[in-house]
C-alpha cells in the first residue's frame, strides 16, 4: 500500500515537468516576437487549465515556467515531454500557439518559423497545422 503512494507522488511529478515544459514552449512563442503581453498571459493560462492543471497552480507554475524559458537557449527541452502527450492534448498546445502569434493579428518571420519546426518537432504534419492556424484566425476574426 505504501508504494501505491509512492507512485502517485511521482505520477504529480511528472504531471508538473509536462505542464512546466508546455507553459515554458508557450511563454517562448509569446517572447519570440518581443512583445510579451497580457493576453498572451492569459492564453498560457486558459491552455494550462483546459490541459488539467488546477487552477491554484497556475501563476505559480507559469512563474517558474519563466525562468526556465529565460535560462533555456533551445526548445528541444521543452518539446521533449510534449511530444510523447496524446494527439488531442498536442492539437490544444498548438491551437493556444497560434493564437499567441495572432493575439496582436499577425505572424512575423520568427513566430511562423517557430510554427514551422514544432510541427516536425512535435509530429505534427503539415495539413494538421494549417487547418489549426485557420481555425484559429476564423476564430480570432470573430
Amino acid at each position: 500500500m505504501i508504494s501505491f503512494f509512492k507512485n502517485k507522488k511521482k505520477d504529480k511529478v511528472n504531471d508538473n515537468k509536462f505542464y512546466y515544459n508546455i507553459a515554458a514552449l508557450l511563454i517562448h512563442a509569446a517572447k519570440i516576437d518581443e512583445n510579451y503581453e497580457e493576453k498572451e498571459k492569459e492564453i498560457i493560462k486558459r491552455t494550462l487549465i483546459r490541459l488539467g492543471l488546477e487552477i491554484s497552480d497556475v501563476d505559480s507554475l507559469i512563474s517558474e515556467a519563466a525562468t526556465i524559458e529565460e535560462n533555456s537557449n533551445q526548445i528541444l527541452g521543452f518539446t521533449r515531454e510534449v511530444k510523447n502527450a496524446p494527439l488531442s492534448d498536442k492539437i490544444k498546445i498548438v491551437e493556444s500557439l497560434w493564437e499567441i502569434i495572432y493575439s496582436n493579428d499577425n505572424a512575423d518571420i520568427y513566430e511562423t518559423n517557430l510554427m514551422r519546426r514544432l510541427a516536425g518537432l512535435l509530429y505534427i504534419d503539415t495539413k494538421t497545422m494549417g487547418d489549426l492556424k485557420e481555425k484559429v484566425k476564423r476564430e480570432l476574426k470573430k
